[in-house]
């Protein structure tokens, strides 16, 4: 019988229920302990879901029973929470995005190979069965070549209907960072290759927002980030990707979330933000659109299957999936959109990454 990892939770707001649902239903991995920095909402956590400890975030890094640390605070945090972990001697998996800053980013990754240690991020929605059906027909040659990819995150923002808005239109937030990684992690996985430059522009449509939904209904907020971010992308086998991502999209939008258009036909991918959904193929020369059947199971909300294949990496001694690299490359072209509007220039990537293999 394989050696089951112990895994602790740092961070147990919101996003902390799904997590914990599928890693206590995962036989390779074991729950210990859970923390945060208000203790008695990680104690009701532990209760929720028959975790033995809950616990300070001190605490958890300081037992050396946890190999593995799952880190779902907020963006702000996780740098910083993720590098303490690393000093601590252990595996760090963290929520969506890897840092904010590119600085934070290095810093992190930096740490992991200074202590052998290795780093995986959110989000995990590619290993699921829509994008993993997608990759399978790209690789099998069902549309020829790639050579375009289209992508569209076309929203109104959050303040109409989360209780507490504000943090979407401060550093860290606008939707770049929000949706920005399940998009961006979905294209270079699809198209097969890193992202080698980008031309971006951006924008504040309205500088202040009402929030319309309870409890803060009429508050007024500044926004001082990007809400509308629009470019292209240069990939390193020539694909040209053009990408919105908006929450300045009052009327709502047609648009498709993702596209890829290759030299033999056109592929309809699913929503990146979930793990299955519709796939359709358009070959060349044909009028209409064929559904294809997802090749894997899946469930709606899978969150944590990057976990599950990070504990099977370590232990089979191979590189994970959802790994720190892609998910550098991925907040190195967030930013890229930004540097490219605010400079006029085309940014040009530093960062590489391998891509993943398929799920067996």
């Amino acid at each position: 019988m394989e050696k089951i990892m112990k895994i602790g939770i740092i961070g147990c707001g919101n996003i902390s229920g799904i997590y914990l649902r599928n890693l206590t239903s995962y036989k390779e991995l074991e729950v210990v302990a859970c923390a945060d920095i208000d203790v008695e909402r990680a104690k009701a956590r532990a209760a929720e879901f028959g975790i033995a400890k809950g616990s300070s975030v001190d605490e958890l890094l300081a037992d050396p029973e946890i190999e593995l640390v799952v880190n779902l605070t907020i963006p702000a945090a996780h740098a910083e929470v993720g590098i303490r972990a690393l000093e601590a001697g252990k595996h760090v998996y963290g929520e969506k995005p890897l840092a904010i800053s590119l600085e934070e980013g290095k810093k992190l990754m930096e740490t992991a190979r200074a202590k052998g240690l290795k780093v995986g991020s959110a989000p995990d929605t590619f290993l699921g069965a829509g994008i993993q059906t997608c990759r399978r027909l790209i690789l099998d040659g069902a549309i020829g070549e790639p050579i375009s990819a289209a992508a569209f995150m076309m929203a109104r923002g959050h303040e109409f209907w989360h209780p507490s808005p504000e943090f979407y239109y401060q550093p860290g937030g606008g939707p770049m960072f929000d949706m920005g990684p399940y998009y961006l992690t979905a294209l270079v996985a699809l198209i097969g290759h890193p992202i080698k430059e980008i031309a971006g522009m951006t924008s504040i449509s309205f500088p202040e927002r009402e929030i319309t939904s309870e409890p803060k209904k009429g508050k007024i907020m500044k926004v001082e980030v990007p809400t509308h971010y629009a470019g292209t992308m240069r990939f390193a086998n020539g694909a040209i990707g053009t990408m919105i991502m908006s929450f300045d999209i009052m009327g709502g939008s047609s648009l498709p979330n993702i596209e890829i258009h290759g030299s033999l036909g056109t592929l309809r991918v699913p929503d990146p933000n979930l793990f299955g959904g519709k796939v359709q193929l358009r070959r060349k020369g044909s009028w209409e659109w064929q559904e294809i059947p997802l090749e894997l199971p899946y469930k709606e909300n899978d969150r944590g299957l990057g976990v599950l294949d990070m504990v099977r990496a370590i232990r089979d001694g191979r590189e994970h999936r959802a790994s720190g690299e892609l998910a550098f490359h991925v907040l190195e072209a967030m930013h890229g959109f930004s540097i490219s509007s605010d400079t006029g220039a085309v940014y040009k990537m530093t960062s590489d990454v391998p891509i993943p293999p398929l799920l067996e």
